[in-house]
């Protein structure tokens, strides 16, 4: 009897409460979009930064892939990987024995044709000689060896050029040392088959003049014509932090490259051999303290996967306007777009504001 009234009280409250008047709770929260406040401002225009920070990776001064001018097999190799090589040291032998062939065949040749232009050069003298006296020797003959020398000088000249060719050839045997510098590459042993490459190919040897270095910046389009080329630009050296560099900017491409940026390069000496060809830094470039940019607050910035974007408010809806980022400093991010200074922004936006949204 007592479970009966318990069950019959629990369902009269159950009614009681579905009868009210009472509204159902908000558990979401949520607010109408319409009644949402955004904090708005406008663009400013100030001086730009006065340096801009990039990376940038050193490469070597000097570098040349070693390919041979003829075919042969490597004979001896004086030098590895690590060898430090002066100007004209020698560092590869190449043997082919039938270049030795073709030499001895060129200069037989040679001496036949000059022994030759030497008879017909002297039989012409003969012939001058004995023309003094009237009579004794033709016109017509005294012509024809006078033909017949410069045909025979001709031809050994031409044998001599062959000779020398060959010879030039023989040279390329031996691989020379452009540059002082350092083999940082060795592809090939003694008894290899080699032949003239292409750029794709491997070379035999990679030889690399790292006593000076060349640190390589590249210059986004956006600050291509902002940077001051005449300032010192100071770098830190990612294996090597806490240590500044300074130095000057020694040349640049005056042109884009397939980056859209401009490329610009820092000569720094290597004294202790410390620097590595490939080591990335972080280069302060200086920029020109006449330059002006557009700046937007941090939070004013959306990002995502597909875009970058802030919301401005004409006629008081929300646009959303593309844009790309610059410089970015402890509050504000410099911004290119289709802005100008006297747009007003929202300031803390969100990707929650579309286009057409009503600003409050």
């Amino acid at each position: 009897m007592k479970t009966k009234i318990i069950i019959l009280g629990a369902a009269a409250c159950f009614l009681a409460a579905c009868s009210g008047n009472e509204k159902p709770v908000d558990l979401t929260g949520a607010k109408a979009s319409g009644n949402k406040k955004y904090e708005t401002g406008t663009i400013t225009e100030k001086a730009l930064s006065s340096y801009a920070r990039l990376p940038g990776q050193l490469n070597p001064y000097n570098e040349v892939n070693l390919f041979p001018k003829a075919n042969g097999f490597v004979k001896q190799i004086f030098v590895d990987r690590g060898s430090q090589v002066t100007k004209g040291q020698l560092l590869i032998t190449l043997e082919a024995p039938e270049m030795e062939s073709q030499l001895q065949a060129s200069n037989s040749r040679y001496l036949q044709a000059q022994e030759t232009a030497n008879a017909s050069k002297e039989k012409y003298n003969r012939l001058k000689q004995a023309a003094a006296e009237p009579g004794s020797v033709s016109p017509l003959d005294l012509d024809n060896a006078v033909s017949r020398m410069k045909s025979d000088m001709a031809i050994a000249n031409a044998e001599r050029s062959n000779m020398e060719s060959v010879k030039t050839m023989q040279g390329y045997l031996k691989i020379y040392a452009p540059f002082d510098g350092t083999i940082v590459q060795r592809n090939v042993s003694p008894g290899a088959l080699v032949a003239p490459g292409k750029g794709t190919d491997q070379p035999m040897l990679v030889l690399q003049d790292t006593r000076k270095l060349r640190l390589e910046v590249a210059i986004p389009e956006d600050y291509v014509d902002k940077v001051d080329l005449k300032q010192a630009v100071t770098f830190t050296f990612n294996a090597m932090p806490g240590k500044k560099h300074t130095a000057k900017i020694s040349r640049s491409a005056n042109a884009l490259g397939n980056m859209r940026s401009e490329a610009i390069e820092i000569d720094v000496l290597n004294k202790n051999g410390q620097l590595k060809p490939g080591m990335y830094a972080e280069v302060n470039i200086p920029m020109l303290s006449g330059a002006k940019s557009l700046l937007v607050p941090n939070t004013a910035i959306v990002r995502s996967t597909e875009r970058e974007y802030v919301i401005t408010v004409r006629d008081g809806k929300a646009k959303l306007v593309d844009i790309k980022e610059g410089l970015a400093g402890k509050d504000s991010t410099e911004v290119f777009g289709a802005l100008v200074p006297s747009d007003r922004i929202v300031t803390k936006a969100g990707d929650d504001i579309k286009d057409g949204t009503v600003i409050n």
